[in-house]
């Protein structure tokens, strides 16, 4: 008995410092919530921008674009930075008012916060149901673009890797699948999950861009990375289509949704899919969206693996 109670509060104890995060988190949430969305998402911005450059997460960033952008001054290089910082302020305040920053009209576009760019690419898939996957980045808003399918009907199962922290994962699982459809949290099963959805000729969501150690040898701005092979894995069982899709923030508080026409993925000489040339076409168009708005993706993400190096 005294052992159980001792066991408990050390338990309690080791748990302590990331429940106290996961509370202070939500309780900013909530205050965020009492503000106009405007004003919450640009407070957010100006307060990382000031956070960030203070965290040691910093010096990745840097580190992490200098190596993808050799061509750019160290001035360039900290600008970037700190755009960066302010647009993951703003993915803070954007998730609490997900669904009132998503307003697409398709009877008035152009009249609200939100554009889409594809709608015949996203009309075809939500009228003639089939299994499809859409992979995209960590740019822009990424969250809004399953808010965006399930707002019409169009439910996509989300594979999503939680936050290490649990009681983080629990508050962001609980918000996500009320919003967003089905989700699937990143685990040793997970691809069977998905295969399951493909098989009842459901859609299927994927972040493409994360840190992946036991991937596809591949490259990522020149530089040697893993890719998860599971797109391609899952493609070559269900031989379905492939879309690209991406948020885009645009000033003022706006933003431009992208589903792209499907692509052509790379066979092998014996006419199968080519698991590691597609891993790469991957990269390769994330990589495309980067160099077009590098300050909306998350340079503190330690893709290249080289955190431990600094």
């Amino acid at each position: 008995m005294v052992r159980r109670i001792v066991t408990k509060l050390v338990l309690a104890g080791r748990n302590f410092p990331q429940w106290l995060v996961a509370r202070l988190l939500f309780l900013l949430l909530m205050l965020l919530k009492l503000l106009p969305a405007d004003a919450a998402i640009n407070f957010t911005d100006r307060m990382v921008r000031l956070i960030g450059p203070k965290l040691s997460r910093h010096r990745l960033m840097l580190t992490n674009l200098t190596n993808a952008f050799p061509e750019k001054s160290a001035e360039e290089i900290e600008t970037i930075a700190i755009n960066a910082w302010g647009h993951m302020g703003r993915q803070m305040a954007e998730y609490v008012f997900l669904d009132e920053l998503f307003d697409f009209d398709p009877a008035r576009p152009g009249e609200g916060r939100v554009e889409v760019s594809g709608i015949p690419v996203f009309t075809d898939l939500l009228e003639n149901r089939r299994p499809f996957i859409v992979f995209t980045g960590h740019t822009g808003n990424f969250e809004m673009l399953p808010v965006a399918g399930a707002a019409y009907g169009l439910y996509v199962t989300v594979l999503f890797r939680p936050p290490n922290n649990p009681y983080i994962a629990d508050m962001v699982f609980n918000f996500r699948k009320e919003r967003m459809g089905k989700l699937v949290p990143s685990h040793a099963g997970s691809s069977f999950h998905l295969a399951r959805q493909l098989e009842a000729g459901e859609g299927v969501g994927v972040l493409v861009d994360q840190k992946f150690k036991k991937g596809q040898p591949t490259q990522f701005f020149g530089r040697d990375v893993r890719t998860n092979p599971l797109l391609a894995k899952l493609v070559r069982q269900f031989n379905c289509d492939v879309y690209p899709a991406r948020c885009i923030r645009l000033p003022g508080n706006r933003y431009r949704l992208e589903i792209e026409p499907k692509i052509s993925l790379p066979h092998d000489a014996a006419g199968r899919l080519d698991v590691q040339a597609t891993a790469q076409l991957l990269n390769d168009k994330v990589e495309s969206w980067v160099r077009e708005y590098p300050e909306q993706w998350l340079w503190y993400h330690d893709r290249w693996n080289i955190k431990d190096s600094l």
